[in-house]
């Protein structure tokens, strides 16, 4: 939480910064990436503060993986924006053995976060958490959000033209086409090629949108009766995780194969169709299903119901 807060604090200055500081790094204003990775970051550390305290058990494990995850998080933020202010890449860069030295630093803390968040995706597999929609919404988030992160490892292979030991940049965004080519407003994603920032962002930032789901799931019961019901829920949970992980490996093969998003060719679209189609069916049927009424008990349920003494 103290970090999310520094974070805030982070993404005025460099909303100030943008609007204050002219310079251009790569086809984009010098601030921009402490904006993004500073917003970014208190979306991320936000919701893993909200996981961690509906851990029933487990807690202390809990309390060091986030604060790990923080600490981590704030060493990369440093070097990003000490780079920034010195008009040097912090991605990629080797141009200095200082450059190369602040980015091999950084590539150690992205490890230490991603072995942090682990620690926390295990303790919310673990633990029982009683709204099975919420446990699974943020399991499956959490468990997205790796996969996202993991795409960052993607980006420090070398592109082709590039050789560790003589580049000076070694490593890239973009797919098929060099970095700081035509880019998509805002996101700064190439509109040339793909770009694995896309498959980044959509795995990391599962960890807000499905268990935001589960609230809007919730807010809308008491107007669907059919979402009151947990087991409604559960499956319209479960349904929406592996739509977005199907959609998460649709912009990643679409990036790997240098196809900008806002140009999808006939294997993206038809690849998009049938995730649509699985996405409408499926919640369909999760609607249409049977559910218990609220009077209705298990059979388990009755044998313990008839096993109590009665008085």
């Amino acid at each position: 939480m103290l970090f999310s807060a520094a974070m805030v604090a982070m993404a005025v200055l460099s909303a100030v910064g943008l609007v204050v500081d002219d310079r251009v790094l790569v086809g984009a204003p010098i601030w921009f990436k402490p904006f993004k990775f500073s917003v970014s970051f208190v979306a991320y550390c936000l919701s893993l503060a909200w996981m961690l305290s509906l851990l029933p058990r487990g807690r202390r494990v809990g309390w060091w993986a986030g604060t790990v995850v923080a600490l981590a998080s704030l060493v990369e933020m440093v070097i990003i924006t000490a780079q920034a202010m010195r008009g040097k890449r912090s991605h990629f860069n080797y141009e200095t053995p200082f450059d190369e030295a602040l980015f091999n630093a950084m590539a150690v803390t992205v490890v230490i976060l991603w072995l942090g968040t682990l620690a926390v995706a295990v303790l919310l597999l673990r633990n029982r958490i009683a709204d099975r929609a919420s446990a699974w919404a943020m399991r499956s988030g959490i468990v997205l959000a790796l996969a996202g992160a993991a795409v960052g490892f993607l980006m420090t292979q070398p592109a082709p033209g590039q050789r560790r030991g003589v580049s000076k940049v070694v490593g890239a965004h973009s797919v098929g086409v060099p970095d700081g080519g035509p880019s998509m407003p805002l996101t700064g994603w190439s509109m040339a090629g793909g770009d694995l920032r896309i498959p980044h962002f959509v795995g990391i930032h599962a960890l807000q949108l499905l268990p935001l789901l589960v609230m809007v799931l919730t807010a809308l019961a008491p107007r669907f009766t059919r979402l009151t019901d947990e087991r409604v829920r559960l499956r319209l949970v479960l349904l929406a995780s592996g739509v977005y992980a199907a959609g998460f490996a649709l912009v990643l093969w679409q990036a790997l194969r240098g196809r900008p998003l806002i140009h999808p060719d006939g294997a993206t679209l038809g690849a998009a169709g049938l995730i649509l189609v699985a996405a409408v069916l499926g919640t369909f049927a999760s609607l249409r299903a049977p559910t218990r009424s609220p009077g209705e008990t298990t059979d388990a349920e009755g044998a313990c119901a008839s096993k109590e003494p009665v008085s």
